[in-house]
C-alpha cells in the first residue's frame, strides 16, 4: 500500500483510496490499541474527526470521493468510509468500513 498516495488523495477526491480497499480489510484490526498519533503517522490527518461525547471520538477517511470533493453529487451515506473509533484514551477500539455514519 502506497501512503503517499493515500495522504495525497485528501478526502478520496482524486479515486485512488479506493484501489487500497481490499488491502485494508484483512489488516484493520492491527489497528486496534493503536493511538490517535500511530493513526495519524500510518494514514495522514483524518479526513473528518467526529466527536461522540468527552469519551470517544471518530477518525473517518473517505475511500470514495467525498460529498466535499469539487464536482461530487455524493451523499455522505452513499459514500464508502474508514472509520477508526478511539476510546477516552486515544486508542483505537473498534475499525470499520461501512458507508453508513458513525453512530448510524
Amino acid at each position: 500500500m502506497d501512503l503517499e498516495v493515500w495522504k495525497a488523495d485528501r478526502d478520496g477526491c482524486k479515486g485512488e483510496r479506493s484501489a487500497f480497499v481490499e488491502t485494508i480489510r484483512p489488516i484493520k484490526n492491527d489497528f486496534l490499541a493503536s493511538d490517535n498519533q500511530a493513526l495519524i503517522k500510518t494514514f495522514g490527518r483524518p479526513d473528518r474527526v467526529e466527536l461522540v461525547d468527552r469519551s470517544q471520538n471518530f477518525f473517518i477517511y473517505y475511500l470514495e470521493p467525498s460529498p466535499r470533493c469539487e464536482g461530487s453529487e455524493a451523499e455522505e451515506e452513499q459514500v464508502l468510509k474508514l472509520i477508526f473509533r478511539l476510546n477516552a484514551y486515544s486508542r483505537v477500539s473498534e475499525v470499520i468500513i461501512t458507508r453508513l455514519n458513525p453512530g448510524d
